[in-house]
């Protein structure tokens, strides 16, 4: 476990605050406000956590990974997405502010495009939210030419995502490649090619976990 870059300026910052705090505690002989001190640090600490050595379930390509930890909150068949360009499965993650926060790469492709969008910061428990909340839009190709969206949507406390990827740049499957900070959604979006060919392995409810589990597998219509 490490803490992750994405957060470098949050997890530092909070550190010299919380030294400065305790030294000043110290000083004005109110040691027992340290303990609290401590606490609030090690959470803030833990929302910035980046687990090591996460391998996926399935080692197939085929297999799409999950791009986020956190609940599934909603399976969706839409008859058209831009991510797309026609029919397309979104499997929507809810983070809550408890979980890892790291987004990885479903699978290895090329990024081709970006679309960022301002908006409102609702909970991201709502349905509503994914519509109309700030977001991030990451249009990829898989190395056989099937596109791939990867979505990242702020949350009510989730005021900043964070996102280095340009067009152009190389995916490794279950790579990271960002973040969004304090509570938020990651949707991850595919062609639906018919329940045979786009097989999605979860449902609403669900617990997974980023870079390990499957959450689509989707095969060559051929």
């Amino acid at each position: 476990m490490t803490l992750s870059l994405y957060g470098l300026r949050e997890w530092l910052g909070a550190t010299v605050i919380c030294a400065v705090l305790c030294t000043i505690a110290f000083a004005i002989g109110a040691w027992w406000i340290t303990p609290v001190i401590f606490v609030a640090w090690i959470a803030l600490l833990l929302f910035f956590r980046d687990p090591l050595w996460r391998r996926p379930e399935s080692m197939l390509e085929e297999d799409l990974v999950c791009p986020a930890d956190g609940h599934i909150s909603a399976v969706e068949h839409l008859d058209d997405h831009e991510a797309i360009g026609g029919p397309a499965v979104v499997v929507r993650i809810f983070l809550s502010v408890l979980d890892v926060h790291i987004n990885r790469a479903p699978c290895s492709g090329t990024v081709q495009e970006l679309r960022y969008r301002p908006g409102h910061h609702l909970d991201a428990r709502s349905e509503e939210s994914a519509k109309v909340n700030e977001s991030n839009l990451i249009m990829m190709t898989r190395e056989d030419g099937t596109p791939i969206g990867i979505r990242q949507v702020s949350g009510a406390i989730a005021r900043r995502i964070v996102c280095p990827l340009q067009p152009g740049d190389r995916l490794t499957r279950a790579a990271r490649f960002g973040m969004i900070k304090f509570g938020s959604t990651t949707e991850l979006i595919v062609p639906d090619r018919g329940p045979e060919h786009t097989i999605v392995h979860v449902a609403k409810g669900d617990r997974v976990r980023g870079a390990i589990n499957t959450l689509v597998t989707l095969r060559d219509e051929s």
